[in-house]
């Protein structure tokens, strides 16, 4: 269960972020303004009786999940909804009806961020709704949801290596395009449950909720309220505050032992000892005799022994607890290429087609200032 850090954080507004909530847009012009000196991507102010039929009126058969934020549903935009847009299936996120501040923030947070920033391994986001106390995202749809769902699943086959090893050098490109834009962003909440697969298997970055603009200049760190999610967060980040690309560093190389493994980040269920994926597993990344005995056993040892060792290689580097020895995004997505084979056919012979609905995001979170 991943239990998320905001309760560190001080639970009382500040005079500061009262005033910053006053100054929140309230509908799709505030929002543009807002938008006007960064967005390079042009996104569609929807009316909220536009998301209703988009959605068949909200219809519950149309929910792919939720969480403390609220809902997503699976809409299609007909051609005739809108002139000039193709038929497209979608995801629509709509927050929480109270429109809390915090929701509101992680929300404009999403729409700046994606309005902006646009690559093959970030989710799309086509666009939004700002009408009343409604707070809606429309994003791409994901065909088959997210990489949480995929292997951690009790009813799909498990996922092959080729397509695990394809996961992470599209999640570590993502990452590494965020860490070198022009206005670095580093993520913040990098985990399995929020990156998404599409029908090939093609991983997307979503949920920008807690992203933050990072370092720039001489500056080694920005300072934020303690964000993100027990087991994924890196400990240098909960102990001061201070966050650097190199904090998604380390949450990239706890996803990367979770497909190793085929094992959760946390999980109450296991024997004390094992029940901390990184604690567990570390020590043992380098030990190659014993290594082979933490690979996901769903694999059947069907993978190349040279590639689990230069994975897990990889896997320890990112979590050196001294985040300046950890390698850059950039290092890993080289590191990975080699690590790369055609997908297309254990595709076709070892994964079903089953399509398992989920959301875009599953957990509320409280923004910093």
């Amino acid at each position: 269960m991943c239990i998320m850090l905001s309760h560190l954080a001080e639970q009382s507004p500040s005079v500061r972020e009262r005033k910053e909530d006053s100054k929140l847009p309230s509908n799709p012009e505030e929002v543009e303004d807002l938008r006007r000196d960064s967005a390079t991507n042009p996104l569609i102010a929807f009316t909220f009786n536009e998301l209703k039929i988009i959605t068949g009126n909200f219809r519950q058969d149309r929910v792919l999940g939720g969480g403390g934020f609220g809902s997503v549903y699976k809409g299609f935009i007909s051609e005739d909804l809108r002139e000039g847009l193709p038929p497209i299936p979608v995801a629509v996120k709509v927050h929480d009806g109270d429109n809390s501040h915090q929701g509101h923030r992680e929300w404009l947070a999403e729409v700046i961020f994606l309005g902006q920033l646009s690559h093959p391994n970030l989710v799309k986001l086509i666009g939004y709704c700002c009408e009343d106390q409604q707070r809606v995202l429309i994003y791409e749809y994901m065909a088959r949801g997210s990489v949480e769902n995929n292997l951690f699943s009790r009813v799909l086959l498990p996922l092959p290596w080729s397509i695990r090893m394809k996961i992470a050098f599209g999640a570590a490109k993502g990452l590494a395009f965020l860490h070198e834009a022009e206005k670095p962003v580093i993520y913040r909440d990098f985990k399995t449950s929020n990156i998404l697969l599409d029908l090939d298997y093609n991983a997307k970055l979503s949920d920008f909720g807690l992203a933050k603009d990072g370092p720039v200049g001489d500056k080694s760190h920005v300072s934020t309220r303690i964000m993100g999610t027990y087991g994924y967060a890196a400990p240098e980040y909960i102990m001061t505050g201070h966050l650097t690309p190199r904090s998604d560093v380390y949450s990239y190389g706890v996803v990367l032992l979770e497909l190793l493994t085929g094992r959760k980040s946390l999980d109450k269920s296991r024997p004390a000892r094992e029940q901390n994926l990184t604690d567990w597993a570390l020590p043992l990344l380098k030990e190659k005799k014993k290594l082979l005995n933490i690979i996901d056993p769903r694999l059947e040892g069907d993978y190349p022994i040279k590639g689990v060792n230069k994975a897990a290689m990889l896997a320890y580097h990112c979590l050196n607890r001294n985040p300046k020895a950890r390698p850059l995004m950039r290092d890993i997505v080289d590191s990975l290429e080699p690590l790369q084979v055609s997908t297309e056919v254990s595709t076709e012979k070892t994964m079903p087609t089953v399509i398992i609905e989920v959301p875009n995001a599953e957990l509320k979170r409280k923004e910093d200032a």
